[in-house]
């Protein structure tokens, strides 16, 4: 009989935290609003260090159970009385069901043939060597743990079960850490992630098998168990797959597009259900099922991306926190309480650590890497996370481990994920890869020896005057459009409408910044079309209608890097020091309300832009402000004039010409070809030696000399007009604009114009 009280509201005298079966869902709601904010407070601190959020998440079950809050009289009987863990375990179980999927959205197979030899070596090796070292240390374990308490599971089963959860490595944790440290285009990244999705492969077939072990009661049931589970693989691979794909290009257009439809959707999702339903009902765990399923999705322009889009926020921000805080509620580490205990432990993590570093440094070696490159490869090979949490629940609901060896693995676990981030850069850091990327491409030898050497060297001769009369011959190899949002589109492409000639080498490049969403993974991990570039976004969809309307032939690309990398991935699309990258912004998004440089990633990203771009950089900085008359005249504000009557170039010394003020020369002499007059404006009482060579540079338009005498006050400015001007920073300046240069910026919020500021890499 349900009781009023139950239903009604705290005002009724209501006590909401008693769990009541007429309704859960009101202690439902309490946990998880608990367990999401643990989360979000524990991981913090831990994302400053660039650790993943499963580690915020399993501490987090840990704080809330028996080993820490737990321990408060009545705090685990109110909050998680043992009525209401079902519920959350039934919907943990729907997300990792769902979670496997995404995994198995994320194994691509082409990836492994690409990088066969690397995914075979690495991914076995890496395997087979922690491997046996769990075997042999769960001889000791099942004679000290399991044997008595686990009468039914026998050694062999055991033994199994111990060695996988040694010897796994968790690849959507490691992609994550990949892309954090910049390392998937490397070398390393490169064979880290064919082994990786190698070794997970490996590992959920050997934790099926060790599964199948644990339910069959026969043996010969175990051998029925495992036709059946390859039967139904088969199954989804070919007919079911073939079918999926048949209905996807004949019935509708989501192949095409990317974008899948919702009954498409309901078709994927359902097939999931079967799937882990049919290897539930044969005594295989239902996320196997889900697996199966996410390696047969089609590929096709980024659909895995799409599918995974509308899947990952609902999984990932409250199912999978949910699951992994349950796998914590279950470690008591108070169970621990012996030196037996605690040396068993220990032992785990150092054969976990030791297999899998000397494992993936043996295998790496024989890929020819380098040594430390070899010893990366180790360290981010001994990656647990997420996939072995997994493995640990399914031994636990098994009934194949204890509660106590469960949290054994659970520190392990731990341990090895938290360290794998550190460990990498330490033994990899960005100065180390960039001597091994030089000496790749033969610039220089192992000993920092340049491979031809060069007399005078870059920075002397940038400094040279002479090259004025270069300047008219000269060419950059390649111009990059550097494209972080639509506002700044309109001025750059207003830009290169005047910059631009037919025998231009361009790029444009959308750099966007990686989260840990699995889509962003996906998509940073694979390689794509230039098609599945420009459907990622509407920017490049805009450039490239813009290149076509004019005629140019430019390469459209998308980028993902987390904010701390936007740098080096810029320089890692460079291919010359002489390329020239072009960006543009809003000047109200650097400076504050008091034309102040801001503390915002804008202002930040500019400043480690200009101090390690590796080639010549020119930043486009829109002055426009929004008007309240008219949405006209706000787009009029915010694009250069379509004027181009005259160039107007600011150079600020009358002695001398620095690589920057060559390379504003050289923007201004292209700028010239399609106007009739340049103004050039030199900050000094009188005629500088280089006078005459600037005049004769451009003799083919109508060149007006100015020197400033009193400063920028006499330069006649005018709305939307275009100044070009020389950041002439060092490296060791720990400023974003020099003082000459912020004195235009701040004419230039006053009088409305556009400011291009350059900067050579020869400092």
């Amino acid at each position: 009989m349900v009781q009023t009280s139950d239903v009604a509201g705290i005002v009724a005298g209501r006590n909401p935290l008693k769990y009541s079966a007429s309704s859960p869902y009101t202690m439902f709601l309490f946990q998880i609003i608990v367990i999401l904010a643990f989360c979000s407070m524990v991981h913090y601190p831990l994302k400053k260090i660039q650790q993943p959020k499963v580690i915020a998440e399993v501490i987090t079950g840990i704080l809330l159970g028996p080993t820490v809050l737990g321990r408060i009289p009545n705090f685990t009987e109110t909050c998680f009385p043992t009525e209401s863990i079902s519920g959350l375990t039934l919907l943990a179980n729907v997300g990792i069901i769902l979670f496997l999927f995404i995994v198995g959205l994320e194994v691509d197979i082409g990836y492994i043939k690409k990088n066969l030899r690397a995914a075979v070596t690495v991914g076995l090796i890496n395997m087979a060597i922690p491997f046996g070292l769990g075997c042999a240390i769960s001889v000791g374990i099942y004679e000290q743990y399991g044997k008595e308490e686990n009468t039914h599971i026998k050694f062999t089963t055991y033994m199994v079960f111990i060695a996988v959860a040694t010897c796994i490595t968790a690849f959507p944790v490691l992609a994550r850490i990949l892309t954090e440290l910049n390392l998937i285009g490397d070398r390393v990244g490169t064979i880290v992630l064919a082994a990786g999705i190698t070794n997970d492969l490996m590992g959920w077939i050997l934790l099926a098998l060790t599964v199948t072990l644990a339910n069959a009661s026969e043996p010969i049931n175990t051998l029925y168990i495992l036709l059946l589970t390859v039967a139904w693989f088969f199954f989804l691979l070919y007919p079911v797959r073939l079918a999926l794909k048949f209905y996807l290009t004949r019935y509708t257009n989501n192949l095409a597009t990317g974008e899948p439809s919702q009954f498409s959707m309901m078709i994927i999702i359902v097939l999931v259900f079967i799937s882990s339903f049919y290897t539930d009902i044969i005594g295989v765990h239902p996320i196997f099922g889900a697996f199966m399923v996410g390696i047969i999705v089609p590929r096709d322009n980024g659909f895995v991306i799409r599918i995974t889009e509308k899947l990952e926020d609902l999984v990932h921000i409250i199912l999978i926190p949910i699951y992994f805080a349950l796998a914590g509620l279950n470690v008591n580490l108070g169970l621990l309480s012996t030196g037996t205990d605690w040396g068993y432990t220990i032992g785990i993590i150092a054969l976990a650590m030791i297999g899998k570093i000397f494992g993936g440094f043996i295998a790496a070696k024989l890929n020819k890497l380098f040594w430390r490159e070899s010893l990366a490869v180790g360290v981010l090979m001994s990656c647990k996370g997420i996939v072995e949490i997994v493995v640990l629940n399914v031994g636990l609901n098994a009934k194949i481990i204890t509660q106590k060896v469960y949290s054994m693995f659970i520190v392990m676990a731990l341990i090895t994920t938290f360290l794998t981030t550190p460990l990498s850069l330490v033994v990899y850091p960005n100065s180390y890869r960039e001597k091994v990327s030089r000496v790749l491409k033969g610039e220089i030898n192992w000993d920092g020896t340049p491979v031809v050497p060069v007399e005078g060297g870059e920075n002397e001769k940038s400094f040279d005057v002479s090259l004025i009369k270069d300047i008219e011959t000269a060419k950059f190899p390649q111009i990059i459009m550097l494209l972080k949002n639509v506002d700044s589109l309109s001025p750059l492409m207003s830009f290169i409408e005047n910059f631009f000639s037919l025998n231009d080498n361009y790029r444009a490049i959308h750099l966007r910044e990686f989260s840990s969403r699995t889509s962003h993974l996906l998509e940073a991990s694979n390689e794509h079309t230039e098609k599945e570039y420009i459907s990622s976004t509407s920017i490049l969809s805009i450039v490239k209608v813009f290149s076509e309307i004019l005629g140019i032939k430019i390469l459209l690309k998308s980028v993902l890097s987390t904010f701390k990398n936007h740098v080096l991935t810029v320089n890692d699309s460079i291919n010359s020091e002489n390329d020239l990258i072009l960006t543009s912004n809003k000047l109200s998004n650097i400076f504050n309300n008091n034309g102040e440089i801001g503390g915002e990633s804008d202002s930040v990203f500019y400043k480690d832009l200009l101090h390690h771009c590796k080639c010549n950089l020119g930043i486009l900085l829109n002055s426009a402000r929004s008007t309240e008359n008219s949405i006209i005249e706000e787009e009029e504000a915010q694009t250069i004039a379509d004027d181009t009557s005259s160039v107007n170039l600011i150079v600020n010394h009358d002695n001398f010409l620095s690589s920057s003020d060559i390379l504003s020369l050289r923007v201004a002499h292209k700028l010239s070809l399609k106007s009739n007059k340049v103004n050039i404006y030199i900050k000094s009482p009188s005629k500088g030696g280089f006078v005459d060579d600037i005049q004769n540079l451009f003799e083919t338009s109508d060149v007006h000399i100015h020197f400033l005498k009193s400063g920028l006050d006499e330069i006649p400015f005018s709305k939307n007009q275009l100044f070009l001007v020389a950041n002439n920073i060092s490296k060791d300046e720990d400023i974003l604009f020099t003082k000459e240069v912020n004195q235009l910026i701040e004419l230039s919020q006053i009088e409305n114009f556009n400011v291009l500021v350059v900067k050579s890499p020869f400092v």
